[in-house]
């Protein structure tokens, strides 16, 4: 129905206007205040898996938090207090928003210069976690100090392996996991969290690109009491821990991420050793982005020929690489190499993946928001050097692709 009335307006003209005190007057206006926040914040609360293990390591564990110019300083600060945990500080000069994002070139948490004053602030005071929401807190990355005192910057996918672990470990032992349990990706995320997910006998779903199709999850699993929603993420640094916001949202993710900074220091460790068992006990696992811009017309239409280049092509093969699985979001089909195939039960998408004999994969789509094709590549091998030389052989491959 809204999107019937706007549909009807011709021009931005013809759209009526009041005042804000008339609109206030009138109860069309309701500005949000402290109740909603508290609603907000008890429920956050509620993301703490082991309240005890927070209480006990709140003074030991020690994290930066910047919410670079952002909206995440009021909630995430209280957020991080309610739930027990008392040794962080904010990033003074970032703290407080800033529509000009002053102290930063690009104020997003992919980006490791975005952490360039947490981490003076995290070698003055030896902070275990350095911790960025981007502008509208729903999007959270993360820096991890490493045994020489150095901070390694995560990505979206090893942030999310290290929760998933943590959070299925945490509710194992104190016999919260139910058994129908469920996390949810997007198909261009890690099957890292997948690996470490079925190690505890939980199942991953995959589903298109976007939090609302996680969303759309949540509510089909409440209706039909199929599974029950444990954790949700995307490799760009979104993540849900609880369906009450059906959203990626940082202020929850920052909650659960200091526990799990709170319980590998309980046991001496840093959460860059964590992730370091974790690929020394599921095998080491390494993502890359590549965005190719094709701008302007002809670049939108490079970009539609491609996609259709590759449907039309049937990649047996990508380097030196077998092909085992394609699936087309776009037809809904997987396809094998033995020539059988499958029907894929999502919603359309104009995407394709490939899976290789390696357990490697390669999925290509385009941008919604900018002329961009973008390739996303997943690499598993039995060491830091061998993962990072199949990344580097797969983008190869991709060049070459996009220069026939």
């Amino acid at each position: 129905a809204l999107t019937d009335y706007i549909r009807a307006i011709e021009s931005p003209l013809d759209i009526a206007v009041m005042d804000e005190d008339t609109l206030k007057e009138e109860e069309l206006l309701h500005i949000i205040g402290e109740e909603v926040d508290q609603a907000y914040l008890d429920l956050v609360k509620t993301v703490t898996v082991n309240p005890e293990l927070v209480s006990e390591m709140s003074q030991e564990m020690s994290l930066v938090f910047t919410p670079l110019h952002g909206t995440g300083k009021m909630l995430g600060e209280r957020a991080l207090r309610n739930a027990g945990f008392e040794n962080f500080n904010l990033v003074p000069e970032q703290a407080e928003a800033d529509s000009n994002f002053t102290t930063v070139k690009s104020p997003n948490p992919e980006d490791p210069g975005a952490f360039e004053y947490a981490e003076k602030l995290g070698r003055e005071i030896g902070a275990d976690i350095l911790v960025a929401t981007d502008p509208d807190a729903d999007r959270l990355g993360a820096s991890v100090r490493k045994s020489d005192g150095s901070y390694q910057v995560l990505t979206g996918n090893q942030i999310a392996s290290l929760m998933v672990d943590y959070l299925l470990l945490a509710k194992k032992e104190t016999n919260q996991l139910p058994g129908n349990a469920v996390i949810l990706k997007s198909i261009v995320s890690s099957e890292f969290p997948t690996v470490i997910a079925e190690s505890y006998g939980v199942e991953m779903v995959d589903v298109l690109t976007g939090f609302k199709f996680i969303a759309e999850k949540i509510q089909q699993y409440e209706e039909d009491k199929s599974h029950t929603f444990q954790f949700g993420f995307e490799e760009s640094y979104g993540y849900l821990v609880k369906p009450f916001v059906r959203d990626k949202d940082a202020i929850q993710a920052l909650v659960l991420l200091a526990e799990v900074a709170a319980y590998y220091k309980k046991k001496g460790q840093t959460l860059y050793d964590g992730l370091q068992d974790l690929f020394k006990k599921h095998g080491y696992y390494k993502e890359k982005t590549i965005s190719v811009t094709m701008s302007g017309l002809s670049g939108a239409e490079k970009i539609t020929a491609l996609m259709a280049q590759f449907r039309e092509e049937a990649l047996t093969e990508i380097g030196d690489l077998a092909v085992t699985k394609t699936e087309d979001f776009q037809t809904s089909t997987t396809t094998f190499a033995d020539g059988k195939t499958k029907i894929i039960d999502m919603p359309s998408s104009n995407v394709l993946k490939y899976t290789l004999e390696d357990e490697s994969w390669i999925a290509i789509r385009p941008s919604g928001t900018e002329p961009k094709i973008k390739f996303y590549i997943g690499a598993k091998a039995d060491s830091n050097e061998a993962v990072d030389t199949k990344v580097e052989k797969l983008e190869a491959s991709i060049e070459a692709l996009t220069a026939e």
